[in-house]
């Protein structure tokens, strides 16, 4: 009876040995040093987005998802509105970068590839890191988040060259941006590689908009009485794609030109018109991925501890030309309803 009390005893004593262990185990376990080293280096941190104005989709879509996720790791995002004026967006980085309350992250969507370029520097030298996004430049950015121009453009003339087909009279015309935005001349430089695989095809007017719709659709119009077998045009940018798209219907040209263009993926400025058939094609950037590929590197930089202008990463958002047959219910993102669902 000893021997068998005894042997209760030992075995109690292990148990009670081993559930400390398991209790000593888990409390360690449950002190993971990532979300107080994820709150010290995030939590309170200024993210500044100075896009080309607010005013357009793309801005206002970056913003609420911004928002929503620098709001729930606790940063403040703020947001200035140069109104398409280069001279106010220089204004805008300058005020920043003298602020007593200097971001620790600047966003900058650039107008060209140069304007901004010293100013960004500065900005560096103060400690703030920059992001560039959408538009690229001439700069040292510690990070690039948006389209490859260039394989855009490409896809544009693809799906160009397909609409006109071998039966066609193989004219193209282009509405470009300006000569001076990156988006706009590695676009080009894009379309001109596809075009050069299919010698048989010919660009007949490749005119500027100045990323304006009245421009684009006289521009479009000029070009259609000059040249009214054209089987495909390509305009560089869906807000000014609508004035090209007035000019072919006001043609009359609106079944036989396939309309090619670019654009933010939002509903009613891309989907909408594919369905509609004011636009034959639109290669389209998701927003949403864009938008956490932006939040991801801003994490990032901030918790890294290197020094503003020592990291130099891209990030492409991938992108395809899609038609009205390739719409699904989830080909665009609706900005009436990320904002209603922001504001909740």
């Amino acid at each position: 009876m000893m021997k068998y009390l005894k042997t209760v005893l030992a075995a109690a004593a292990a148990l009670t040995i081993s559930a400390q262990v398991t209790a000593s185990h888990a409390e360690d376990l449950a002190q993971d040093p990532g979300p107080a080293a994820y709150a010290q280096a995030l939590k309170g941190k200024r993210v500044m987005l100075v896009p080309l104005a607010m005013g357009f989709d793309l801005a206002q879509g970056w913003t609420a998802y911004l928002k929503k996720e620098i709001d729930a790791w606790g940063g403040v995002l703020e947001t200035r509105d140069p109104n398409w004026v280069v001279d106010a967006g220089a204004q805008a980085i300058t005020d920043a970068i003298a602020s007593d309350t200097r971001p620790d992250v600047l966003i900058i969507h650039a107008p060209d590839l140069n304007s901004y370029s010293k100013l960004m520097k500065r900005a560096q030298q103060a400690g703030t890191y920059v992001i560039l996004v959408d538009n690229p430049a001439n700069f040292p950015a510690d990070a690039f988040v948006g389209s490859d121009w260039d394989r855009l453009g490409q896809l544009e003339a693809e799906a160009a060259v397909k609409a006109c087909g071998p039966g066609s009279s193989k004219k193209i015309g282009l509405v470009q941006g300006d000569q001076a935005n990156s988006s706009s001349l590695y676009q080009y430089a894009g379309i001109m590689k596809v075009l050069a695989q299919h010698p048989d095809f010919q660009v007949v007017a490749k005119p500027d908009s100045n990323w304006d719709a009245t421009t684009s659709r006289n521009v479009t119009a000029t070009m259609l009485q000059q040249h009214p077998d054209i089987c495909a045009i390509i305009d560089f940018w869906d807000g000014d794609a609508t004035g090209a798209s007035a000019a072919i219907r006001d043609a009359g040209l609106r079944d036989k030109v396939f309309l090619v263009t670019t654009g933010g993926g939002e509903k009613s400025a891309d989907c909408d018109k594919l369905e509609d058939g004011t636009y034959g094609a639109v290669v389209m950037t998701d927003l949403a991925r864009q938008s956490a590929d932006m939040n991801a590197i801003i994490k990032f930089l901030l918790q890294s501890g290197q020094p503003a202008g020592t990291s130099h990463t891209y990030i492409y958002t991938l992108e395809k030309a899609t038609t009205k047959a390739d719409l699904k219910p989830d080909s665009c993102w609706d900005l009436k309803a990320l904002q209603a669902s922001a504001a909740q």
